[in-house]
């Protein structure tokens, strides 16, 4: 080819990357297949190296490039980045609108356009002559970092833009993200590479644009989403008396924006858009912490002005947090099935995830240690999905000397008997057999989901049997009738019926769900689950040896130990026997072999797709084995949302963690 055919070649090849670019990230489509554009990007590649004359800065063979910078440079903003307002309910939403209604002096029209509130890093992109230019991050609002070379090699950023009515100088300002499949896709490597594992997307997105580096930048492909114009002192955005049109604009310079953003004509109308993207939040592949409500009519927007940091004209939204600082006003101690003493902090009520907690637990006297928590102190409180609420973190710099030591009591606060902590264990128990807490929460137990799943026996209505002597132990349950319930406080005749009749639904239980509900120190629903399909029925089980239970696979001396002497205590041999006369164990089915038998799998964290359970369920039925610990034996470890402490033990021991959708995959 001719140097004039060459130069068309690579114009036209330019204009068709950055086609195919503009319909990925701004339309979200594509014409053709990352390996056919990738073909094109190397033909252009190719060209530009037999011919560097030709080479422009907005090529897209131009995104890695430039030599590693030694440090970045300041950019002082044209207009200063502001900050939104915060709103936690529907409430303060109102009360904003209200406050700028009063400051305007008018009412106004319910019009706003909603985004969702993107959690990465807030930057700026100067175009000039429709031309990257500048990058920058927001820094402290007047003044930024220059990170342009590192922007450069976001794909979805355009380096040039395109449309007809491109301005002479366009100031965009978006949020960098990064998508929760790359942000694992990384970790990875970098544990590969012994290197940095980021906490979480936002932390991997700041740490990637500010590489001095700009190939390391490149080698995470971040994503961008554009959220407004700038410059409004110039005439060319008068144009823009809407923000949905503003939107528009960017999509047809080539930027990308959140296509979830919408207008709405009411407060009522924004509440709703919240509540749509709580339901979508956990599907999104990237993270998002709120929505952003703002005027549609810019020119009124505009007009509001500027209180503190913040424009007066929009509010975030945002999504109850997950983590909330409080009071503790005193440490209780709560007695459980098997005797174990459990610190619970009695918190000053605070919101965590939308609900309002009052109380958390300490786990043990070694966690109280750990943390170092004092009556008085001001602590961090986390709750993750349903997850009993527990204390992260004190903050010491607000003590003020006033707080608390909290020592454990020597004897049960409940039956007065002593407490005892054997060697190797953890908790402190009461020893007393005939502990009533310890036969409350037998009850609670026994009658739980995973056991005798008995629908509207809750907590509340065993005490109040209990304390109206209707029952002694979880075998009477089964001899109530309507008349004796029907008495209780908030029980009418339907309430009372419906009980009885969820009781007696629950006569005909599984062997497996017997052995559990039964609250056998160390016996949990797995461990149930290996026994049930070992000896098939209860009798076998209660008669076995000691050495016989401890040659089971997954059942090691202390639990061979445990379930050994509950069948051979006195009361124990007593209640089953009257237990028995109510319930009828229907035959454990044996476990079928499958594609993954042999396999043990530990679950972390909240799943999308399905519950924990039915996770469980589901490798189960392909003859895996469910485990609540992880070890050495651990094939798997799949991790969801908010993994926890189960993710970082697997780490340590090298086993296989899977994310969610490669464990899909798996069941596939």
């Amino acid at each position: 080819m001719t140097k004039k055919e060459v130069r068309e070649r690579i114009e036209k090849l330019k204009k068709v990357i950055d086609h195919h670019r503009y319909l990925y990230h701004v339309l979200d489509r594509q014409e053709i297949s990352d390996a056919a554009l990738d073909s094109l990007k190397h033909e252009l590649q190719a060209l530009e190296t037999q011919f560097s004359d030709l080479i422009t800065s907005d090529s897209p063979t131009q995104r890695v490039g430039g030599m590693p910078l030694k440090k970045f440079k300041k950019v002082v903003h044209k207009e200063r980045m502001l900050s939104l307002e915060d709103a936690f309910s529907e409430e303060e939403v109102s009360d904003w609108f209200q406050r700028l209604q009063k400051h305007l002096g008018r009412k106004l029209k319910s019009e706003f356009y909603c985004d969702l509130k993107m959690d990465g890093l807030a930057v700026e992109l100067i175009y000039n002559e429709g031309a990257l230019q500048v990058a920058s991050t927001r820094g402290d609002g007047v003044t930024g970092e220059d990170i342009t070379q590192n922007v450069r090699t976001i794909d979805a950023i355009p380096l040039k833009l395109c449309g007809e009515k491109i301005p002479s100088e366009l100031i965009v300002r978006g949020e960098i993200f990064i998508t929760h499949s790359e942000f694992e896709r990384v970790n990875r490597e970098q544990e590969k590479k012994c290197g940095k594992v980021y906490a979480n997307p936002r932390n991997i997105a700041a740490g990637s644009v500010r590489q001095l580096d700009p190939k390391i930048t490149a080698s995470r492909k971040l994503n961008f989403y554009a959220y407004g114009i700038w410059g409004k002192d110039e005439k060319y955005f008068r144009d823009y008396h809407k923000r949905k049109d503003e939107y528009a604009a960017l999509r047809e310079f080539g930027l990308p924006v959140n296509p979830y953003g919408e207008v709405v004509d009411s407060l009522e109308s924004v509440f709703d858009f919240h509540k749509k993207i709580i339901k979508k939040r956990e599907k999104l592949n990237y993270e998002i912490d709120g929505i952003v409500a703002s005027l549609n009519d810019t020119r009124t927007f505009f007009e509001a002005g500027v209180v503190g940091k913040t424009p007066r004209g929009g509010v975030a939204y945002k999504f109850a947090a997950k983590e909330a600082t409080t009071v503790v006003e005193d440490i209780i101690i709560q007695v459980g099935r098997t005797g174990a003493l459990t610190p619970v902090a009695v918190l000053r009520p605070v919101s965590i995830g939308g609900v309002t907690v009052s109380r958390a637990t300490l786990h043990n006297k070694d966690e109280i240690g750990r943390l170092g928590v004092k009556i008085g102190d001001t602590v961090i409180v986390g709750r993750a999905g349903d997850v009993i609420p527990d204390i992260k973190e004190v903050v010491k710099g607000l003590r003020t000397g006033s707080e608390k030591e909290f020592y454990l009591p020597k004897k049960c606060p409940v039956c007065g008997h002593p407490i005892v902590r054997k060697e190797g264990e953890v908790q402190h128990k009461c020893v007393n057999k005939n502990c009533p807490a310890k036969k409350r929460e037998g009850l609670y137990h026994l009658v739980s989901r995973k056991a005798f799943d008995i629908d509207g026996l809750g907590p509340k209505i065993i005490d109040a049997l209990l304390d109206n002597a209707l029952i002694q132990d979880a075998a009477d349950l089964f001899e109530l009738k309507e008349g004796d319930v029907q008495p209780l406080e908030r029980f009418a005749e339907k309430s009372a019926q419906n009980l009885i009749e969820a009781i007696n639904n629950a006569k005909k239980i599984s062997l497996s769900r017997f052995i559990y509900g039964l609250g056998i120190l160390h016996v949990g629903e797995e461990t149930a689950i290996d026994l049930a399909e070992y000896f098939g029925s209860i009798d076998k089980l209660a008669s076995a040896s000691k050495e016989t239970l401890n040659s089971l696979p997954n059942v090691g001396d202390v639990v061979a130990e445990s379930v050994y002497t509950w069948f051979r205590d006195e009361a124990n041999e007593l209640f089953l026997k009257k237990l028995l006369k109510h319930v009828e164990i229907a035959k454990q089915p044996k476990k079928k072999a499958g594609k993954l038998s042999g396999k043990t799998f530990v679950f972390t964290g909240e799943m999308e797709a399905m519950s924990r359970d039915e996770a469980k369920a589901k490798v189960r039925a392909l003859g895996a084995r469910p485990s609540e610990s992880v070890s050495k034996e651990t094939d798997y470890v799949v991790a969801g949302a908010n993994p926890g402490s189960k993710y970082d033990k697997a780490q340590k021991l090298g086993i296989k963690i899977l994310d969610e959708k490669e464990f899909l995959e798996m069941l596939d």
